[in-house]
């Protein structure tokens, strides 16, 4: 076992109180998504974000097409429309300690993340609007930026449970704002 993933499960078990570690609440997986639409214009697009990912994940991405035609946005079936990268196991946690302890502290005006980006079941999701905050990528050397949109799914049920999960992680959170009474 991991050494991060020990020390996550002590944190967890003295904060909520459970003893199994089987029971533990965990994350499953990390889901990393890009829109391309820019591919139209630059077609050099789609293979500069593909090695970008492919450099920032450790995992070569796949391509995803649009199910139906939307000519609102240009876009007809079967072009090819966003990146996405499922982390699991070893490759996961790697990706989530860095996200946490490097790739978040180097955001351009970071206060924390939002406790609000919780879904009902424990899972969360945040987006980055530029990939030069991963520390593999050379600013000098991104010909383009792009953001990407990253879903970090557990086994949670919870979302109070779910911020207690990312927390022993060690993901940093805005304070809630107290409300004081007026008059």
């Amino acid at each position: 076992m991991d050494k991060k993933l020990i020390e996550v499960n002590k944190k967890l078990s003295q904060n909520i109180g459970i003893k199994n570690v089987m029971a533990m609440p965990k994350i499953l997986k990390t889901v990393v998504n890009v829109g391309i639409g820019a591919t139209k214009t630059n077609p050099k697009f789609l293979e500069i974000v593909t090695d970008g990912l492919k450099v920032i994940t450790g995992q070569k991405p796949a391509i995803r097409t649009a199910r139906k035609a939307v000519s609102g946005f240009k876009i007809r079936q079967n072009d090819q429309v966003g990146l996405t990268v499922t982390l699991r196991g070893r490759k996961m946690i790697d990706f989530i300690t860095k996200l946490a302890d490097i790739v978040l502290p180097r955001v351009r005006d970071f206060r924390g993340l939002d406790q609000k980006s919780f879904d009902k079941n424990g899972n969360f999701t945040l987006g980055i609007s530029e990939q030069i905050v991963f520390p593999e990528i050379s600013y000098d050397k991104s010909e383009v930026l792009f953001g990407m949109s990253l879903t970090i799914v557990t086994n949670v049920r919870d979302s109070n449970l779910g911020q207690k999960l990312f927390k022993a992680w060690g993901f940093p959170f805005k304070k809630a704002p107290v409300r004081s009474k007026v008059g």
